[in-house]
């Protein structure tokens, strides 16, 4: 059965996000999504200070088995980059909840609720509920 934290939400693309107390939010891949991917051997993320708009490639996530784009759950400023996947990229695989995080986010809208899931709504969408 596939780990899914309660405390966090989720997107339709497998991205996860935890609000921080500051506001920022923190953004990795599910480890439902880590799990489909296979062993990862390489993260292209974007820059400190780069905007993005919800729903627009921001990286890519490569693996043995495939390459695969990542989606901006939220619309907002990239403020910081998990570095540590540069020479780690395995991380993604072995703790996509901490470790394997990709990127902090100065989102520059309201976060709404209904464009993401719950863990109960997440684990419905990839069948295990």
């Amino acid at each position: 059965m596939t780990n899914v934290p309660t405390e966090l939400f989720y997107t339709k693309d497998h991205e996860w996000i935890r609000q921080e107390p500051d506001g920022s939010c923190i953004v990795g891949i599910t480890h439902h999504a880590q799990d489909s991917l296979g062993d990862v051997t390489f993260v292209e993320m974007p820059s400190t200070g780069q905007n993005f708009d919800r729903g627009s490639v921001f990286g890519v996530v490569e693996s043995v088995k495939a390459a695969s784009d990542l989606y901006m759950p939220l619309t907002g400023e990239i403020i910081e980059i998990n570095e540590d996947l540069n020479d780690s990229p395995e991380n993604v695989n072995n703790d996509p909840y901490t470790a394997g995080w990709l990127i902090k986010i100065k989102p520059s809208e309201e976060i709404s609720m209904d464009d993401l899931l719950n863990s109960e709504n997440y684990k419905k969408e990839i069948g295990e509920s």
